[in-house]
Protein backbone atom coordinates (compact mmCIF):
# COMPACT_ATOMS: atom_id res chain seq x y z
CA UNK A 1 0.00 0.00 0.00
CA UNK A 2 1.51 3.29 -1.16
CA UNK A 3 1.00 5.43 1.96
CA UNK A 4 3.30 8.30 2.88
CA UNK A 5 3.59 11.38 5.07
CA UNK A 6 1.46 13.23 2.49
CA UNK A 7 -1.63 11.82 4.24
CA UNK A 8 -1.07 14.70 6.66
CA UNK A 9 -1.37 17.31 3.89
CA UNK A 10 -4.69 15.87 2.73
CA UNK A 11 -5.92 15.91 6.31
CA UNK A 12 -4.67 19.49 6.77
CA UNK A 13 -6.44 20.61 3.59
CA UNK A 14 -9.70 19.22 4.97
CA UNK A 15 -9.17 20.95 8.32
CA UNK A 16 -8.56 24.32 6.61
CA UNK A 17 -11.71 23.88 4.52
CA UNK A 18 -13.62 22.79 7.62
CA UNK A 19 -12.92 26.09 9.42
CA UNK A 20 -15.70 27.75 7.43
CA UNK A 21 -18.27 25.39 8.91
CA UNK A 22 -17.06 25.05 12.50
CA UNK A 23 -20.02 26.73 14.19
CA UNK A 24 -22.84 24.90 12.35
CA UNK A 25 -20.90 21.64 12.73
CA UNK A 26 -20.69 22.11 16.49
CA UNK A 27 -24.41 22.81 16.68
CA UNK A 28 -25.27 19.70 14.64
CA UNK A 29 -22.78 17.55 16.57
CA UNK A 30 -24.30 18.64 19.87
CA UNK A 31 -27.88 18.19 18.72
CA UNK A 32 -28.13 14.41 18.45
CA UNK A 33 -26.29 13.40 21.65
CA UNK A 34 -28.19 16.06 23.59
CA UNK A 35 -31.45 14.70 22.18
CA UNK A 36 -30.54 11.15 23.23
CA UNK A 37 -29.48 12.21 26.71
CA UNK A 38 -32.59 14.28 27.34
CA UNK A 39 -35.14 11.87 25.89
CA UNK A 40 -33.62 8.53 26.88
CA UNK A 41 -31.35 9.45 29.77
CA UNK A 42 -33.57 11.85 31.67
CA UNK A 43 -37.05 11.11 30.29
CA UNK A 44 -36.88 7.32 30.15
CA UNK A 45 -34.32 7.21 32.94
CA UNK A 46 -36.97 8.41 35.38
CA UNK A 47 -38.82 5.13 34.73
CA UNK A 48 -35.86 2.81 34.22
CA UNK A 49 -34.29 3.32 37.64
CA UNK A 50 -30.94 1.59 38.08
CA UNK A 51 -29.19 -0.94 35.82
CA UNK A 52 -26.58 -3.11 37.48
CA UNK A 53 -26.27 -0.71 40.39
CA UNK A 54 -25.82 2.40 38.23
CA UNK A 55 -28.27 5.03 37.02
CA UNK A 56 -29.68 4.68 33.53
CA UNK A 57 -28.12 7.99 32.51
CA UNK A 58 -24.66 6.77 33.51
CA UNK A 59 -25.35 3.53 31.63
CA UNK A 60 -26.46 5.47 28.55
CA UNK A 61 -23.67 8.04 28.22
CA UNK A 62 -20.79 5.70 27.20
CA UNK A 63 -22.96 4.05 24.55
CA UNK A 64 -24.16 7.34 23.09
CA UNK A 65 -20.57 8.58 23.08
CA UNK A 66 -19.42 5.64 20.94
CA UNK A 67 -22.43 5.93 18.64
CA UNK A 68 -21.93 9.68 18.12
CA UNK A 69 -18.35 9.01 16.96
CA UNK A 70 -19.65 6.31 14.63
CA UNK A 71 -22.29 8.55 13.08
CA UNK A 72 -20.06 11.57 12.51
CA UNK A 73 -17.17 9.63 10.96
CA UNK A 74 -19.60 7.60 8.85
CA UNK A 75 -21.45 10.55 7.35
CA UNK A 76 -18.21 12.44 6.69
CA UNK A 77 -16.78 9.52 4.70
CA UNK A 78 -20.07 8.87 2.91
CA UNK A 79 -21.60 12.15 1.76
CA UNK A 80 -18.69 14.58 1.99
CA UNK A 81 -16.28 12.18 0.33
CA UNK A 82 -18.80 11.49 -2.45
CA UNK A 83 -19.20 15.24 -3.08
CA UNK A 84 -15.43 15.70 -3.29
CA UNK A 85 -15.07 12.70 -5.57
CA UNK A 86 -18.00 13.14 -7.98
CA UNK A 87 -19.24 16.73 -7.84
CA UNK A 88 -16.07 18.68 -7.08
CA UNK A 89 -13.59 16.31 -8.80
CA UNK A 90 -11.24 17.10 -5.95
CA UNK A 91 -9.66 13.66 -5.92
CA UNK A 92 -8.64 14.04 -9.57
CA UNK A 93 -6.82 17.26 -8.71
CA UNK A 94 -5.17 15.83 -5.59
CA UNK A 95 -3.81 12.65 -7.15
CA UNK A 96 -2.42 14.67 -10.07
CA UNK A 97 0.13 15.95 -7.51
CA UNK A 98 2.74 13.79 -5.72
CA UNK A 99 -0.08 12.72 -3.37
CA UNK A 100 -1.03 9.10 -4.12
CA UNK A 101 -4.60 7.80 -4.27
CA UNK A 102 -3.91 5.90 -1.04
CA UNK A 103 -2.73 9.11 0.65
CA UNK A 104 -5.86 10.96 -0.50
CA UNK A 105 -8.25 8.30 0.80
CA UNK A 106 -6.36 7.79 4.07
CA UNK A 107 -6.34 11.56 4.59
CA UNK A 108 -10.12 11.64 4.27
CA UNK A 109 -10.47 8.72 6.69
CA UNK A 110 -8.25 10.65 9.12
CA UNK A 111 -10.49 13.69 8.75
CA UNK A 112 -13.59 11.56 9.24
CA UNK A 113 -11.97 10.32 12.44
CA UNK A 114 -11.34 13.93 13.46
CA UNK A 115 -15.02 14.77 12.92
CA UNK A 116 -15.97 11.76 15.02
CA UNK A 117 -13.58 12.90 17.74
CA UNK A 118 -15.22 16.33 17.81
CA UNK A 119 -18.65 14.75 18.27
CA UNK A 120 -17.36 12.44 21.00
CA UNK A 121 -15.64 15.23 22.93
CA UNK A 122 -18.72 17.47 22.68
CA UNK A 123 -20.80 14.55 23.94
CA UNK A 124 -18.39 14.15 26.86
CA UNK A 125 -18.67 17.85 27.68
CA UNK A 126 -22.47 17.69 27.66
CA UNK A 127 -22.38 14.64 29.93
CA UNK A 128 -20.00 16.48 32.26
CA UNK A 129 -22.47 19.34 32.67
CA UNK A 130 -25.05 16.72 33.61
CA UNK A 131 -22.72 15.33 36.28
CA UNK A 132 -21.72 12.18 34.37
CA UNK A 133 -17.95 11.86 33.92
CA UNK A 134 -15.37 9.03 33.72
CA UNK A 135 -13.80 7.94 36.98
CA UNK A 136 -10.45 9.68 36.36
CA UNK A 137 -8.46 11.83 33.93
CA UNK A 138 -6.61 8.72 32.78
CA UNK A 139 -9.92 7.22 31.74
CA UNK A 140 -10.76 10.42 29.86
CA UNK A 141 -7.52 10.01 27.89
CA UNK A 142 -8.37 6.36 27.21
CA UNK A 143 -11.81 7.39 25.98
CA UNK A 144 -10.23 9.85 23.55
CA UNK A 145 -8.01 7.06 22.22
CA UNK A 146 -11.06 4.82 21.85
CA UNK A 147 -12.87 7.58 19.94
CA UNK A 148 -9.98 7.77 17.47
CA UNK A 149 -9.98 4.00 17.13
CA UNK A 150 -13.75 3.90 16.53
CA UNK A 151 -13.56 6.82 14.08
CA UNK A 152 -10.97 5.07 11.92
CA UNK A 153 -13.04 1.89 11.87
CA UNK A 154 -16.35 3.44 10.84
CA UNK A 155 -14.71 5.96 8.51
CA UNK A 156 -13.03 3.06 6.72
CA UNK A 157 -16.29 1.10 6.53
CA UNK A 158 -18.00 4.15 5.04
CA UNK A 159 -15.23 4.44 2.43
CA UNK A 160 -15.99 0.89 1.29
CA UNK A 161 -19.63 1.87 0.72
CA UNK A 162 -18.63 5.12 -1.03
CA UNK A 163 -16.38 3.21 -3.40
CA UNK A 164 -19.49 1.49 -4.85
CA UNK A 165 -21.98 4.38 -4.61
CA UNK A 166 -23.44 5.59 -7.94
CA UNK A 167 -25.41 8.39 -6.23
CA UNK A 168 -26.51 9.77 -2.86
CA UNK A 169 -29.56 7.49 -2.69
CA UNK A 170 -27.27 4.46 -2.50
CA UNK A 171 -26.18 5.54 0.99
CA UNK A 172 -29.71 5.00 2.30
CA UNK A 173 -29.20 1.24 2.08
CA UNK A 174 -26.16 1.44 4.35
CA UNK A 175 -27.53 3.97 6.83
CA UNK A 176 -31.01 2.42 7.09
CA UNK A 177 -30.08 -1.28 6.94
CA UNK A 178 -26.74 -1.26 8.80
CA UNK A 179 -26.07 1.90 10.82
CA UNK A 180 -29.56 2.51 12.26
CA UNK A 181 -30.17 -1.12 13.37
CA UNK A 182 -26.68 -1.13 14.87
CA UNK A 183 -27.72 1.72 17.16
CA UNK A 184 -30.48 -0.40 18.68
CA UNK A 185 -28.87 -3.85 18.71
CA UNK A 186 -25.43 -2.98 20.12
CA UNK A 187 -26.32 -2.25 23.72
CA UNK A 188 -26.30 1.53 23.37
CA UNK A 189 -29.72 2.12 24.92
CA UNK A 190 -30.48 -1.18 26.65
CA UNK A 191 -28.44 -4.08 28.08
CA UNK A 192 -28.15 -7.07 25.76
CA UNK A 193 -28.62 -9.70 28.49
CA UNK A 194 -32.44 -9.69 28.14
CA UNK A 195 -32.40 -10.00 24.35
CA UNK A 196 -33.16 -13.33 22.61
CA UNK A 197 -30.20 -15.65 22.03
CA UNK A 198 -30.19 -15.07 18.26
CA UNK A 199 -30.01 -11.32 18.79
CA UNK A 200 -27.06 -11.68 21.16
CA UNK A 201 -25.24 -13.71 18.52
CA UNK A 202 -26.03 -11.06 15.91
CA UNK A 203 -24.75 -8.34 18.24
CA UNK A 204 -21.34 -10.04 18.40
CA UNK A 205 -20.90 -9.36 14.69
CA UNK A 206 -21.68 -5.65 15.06
CA UNK A 207 -18.57 -3.49 15.62
CA UNK A 208 -20.52 -0.95 17.66
CA UNK A 209 -21.27 -3.62 20.27
CA UNK A 210 -17.59 -4.02 21.06
CA UNK A 211 -16.98 -0.26 20.95
CA UNK A 212 -19.81 0.27 23.46
CA UNK A 213 -18.46 -2.48 25.75
CA UNK A 214 -15.03 -0.83 25.79
CA UNK A 215 -16.47 2.65 26.24
CA UNK A 216 -18.63 1.55 29.16
CA UNK A 217 -15.72 -0.26 30.84
CA UNK A 218 -13.37 2.72 30.44
CA UNK A 219 -16.04 5.12 31.67
CA UNK A 220 -16.67 3.11 34.84
CA UNK A 221 -13.09 1.96 35.37
CA UNK A 222 -14.23 -1.66 35.62
CA UNK A 223 -12.39 -4.30 33.60
CA UNK A 224 -13.36 -7.82 32.66
CA UNK A 225 -11.77 -10.69 30.66
CA UNK A 226 -14.17 -10.09 27.78
CA UNK A 227 -12.72 -6.64 27.08
CA UNK A 228 -9.61 -8.12 25.45
CA UNK A 229 -11.86 -10.00 23.04
CA UNK A 230 -13.76 -6.78 22.30
CA UNK A 231 -10.53 -4.94 21.54
CA UNK A 232 -9.11 -7.71 19.34
CA UNK A 233 -12.34 -7.98 17.35
CA UNK A 234 -12.40 -4.22 16.80
CA UNK A 235 -8.74 -4.23 15.82
CA UNK A 236 -9.26 -7.01 13.28
CA UNK A 237 -12.31 -5.26 11.81
CA UNK A 238 -10.41 -1.99 11.61
CA UNK A 239 -7.41 -3.44 9.80
CA UNK A 240 -9.61 -5.20 7.25
CA UNK A 241 -11.90 -2.18 6.73
CA UNK A 242 -9.00 0.30 6.40
CA UNK A 243 -7.18 -1.84 3.86
CA UNK A 244 -10.34 -2.62 1.89
CA UNK A 245 -11.56 0.99 1.95
CA UNK A 246 -8.32 2.32 0.51
CA UNK A 247 -7.98 -0.42 -2.09
CA UNK A 248 -11.57 -0.13 -3.32
CA UNK A 249 -11.51 3.66 -3.45
CA UNK A 250 -8.22 3.57 -5.35
CA UNK A 251 -9.78 1.19 -7.87
CA UNK A 252 -12.63 3.66 -8.42
CA UNK A 253 -10.37 6.72 -8.62
CA UNK A 254 -7.84 5.21 -11.02
CA UNK A 255 -9.55 3.47 -13.91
Amino acid sequence: MNLSYRVYYVFLRNVVSFKRFVLPTFVVSLGQPLFYLLTFGIGMGAYMGFLGGTSYLRFLVPGVLASSVMLSSTFECLFDTFVKMVHENLYDSVIATPVSAEDAVAGDIAFGTFRGLISGVLMLIVAGFMGILPVSLVNVALLVLLMIFVGILFGSMAMIVTSFAPNFDFFSYYTELIITPMLFFSGVFFPLDKFPAWMKILAEFLPLTHAVNLSRAIFSGQSSPGLLKDFLILLAMEIVAFYAGIKLMKRRLIK
